[in-house]
């Protein structure tokens, strides 16, 4: 005797399949950033947040790199006009991202989208690159689930940090901050699979130190803008030599 399975059964389990595969995937990233949402929280309590402010930051504005610049801006006394500019300069590549699944989303209900942009991190974006090299498609659930699980460490992390705050001195004194160095590692490695992009990557790497070095203003985005210009530059000499050979 034998036994079918309804397709909505069979959706159901695909969906928990597919979603404990995407918190498995996101969950290394997520560990990794716990150090960077403890200081990100204990920050926000000493540039003179409430601990409700703090909590609500990362609920509402979930951008790591941009909170703790917007809170040393904050804490510096600096303007609304220099806490939108960094913002902005931070998050300027979030409008790559977007545009890499635009056509994958566009005809999505906007509720759909809206949660999709919410949750795009660099983290999210890792993961479900990976997942779209692996199977051939994009997977929109797949992508929500891992940013969802971020967004919960994400904020975990923070209220350990709020906490944290109120009880530990010089937190930030404890080399927290490295965990953004080392997630980024960690996010960017894997992605390099081809010789474009290994230079690509070199040459942002050794840009964005030069730009330290001599003090210049918003050298990593133009580290980055750089480092893209020479992968695309190499990707297309790639690809006219391939078919030049053929």
């Amino acid at each position: 005797m034998s036994y079918s399975i309804e397709p909505s059964y069979q959706s159901a389990i695909s969906k928990r399949q597919r979603a404990l595969s995407a918190t498995m995937a996101i969950l290394p990233l997520s560990i990794s950033v716990i150090p960077w949402g403890v200081l990100c929280g204990t920050l926000s309590i000493e540039a003179g947040l409430s601990s409700f402010q703090a909590q609500l930051m990362s609920l509402l504005v979930f951008a790591g790199a941009a909170q703790i610049s917007g809170i040393a801006i904050l804490g510096a006394g600096g303007s609304l006009l220099s806490l939108v500019n960094s913002t902005g300069m931070i998050s300027v590549r979030h409008v790559l991202y977007s545009a890499t699944y635009q056509d994958a989303i566009i005809t999505l209900p906007f509720y759909k989208r809206a949660l999709f942009a919410f949750l795009l991190t660099d983290e999210m974006f890792v993961v479900a690159q990976a997942n779209q090299l692996k199977t051939g498609r994009f997977d929109y659930w797949y992508a929500i689930v891992a940013g969802f699980v971020f967004y919960v460490i994400w904020n975990l992390a923070t209220l350990m940090g709020i906490v944290s705050a109120h009880l530990l001195r010089n937190i930030d004194q404890l080399g927290f901050d490295f965990a953004i160095v080392a997630t980024f590692i960690a996010m960017v490695v894997p992605m390099v699979k081809s010789k474009a992009l290994l230079i690509a990557v070199v040459v942002s790497a050794i840009a964005a130190l030069l730009f330290e070095i001599l003090h210049i203003s918003n050298g990593l985005m133009f580290s980055a803008l750089l480092g893209m210009a020479v992968g695309t530059m190499l990707s297309r000499a790639a690809i006219k030599d391939s078919g030049a050979s053929t």
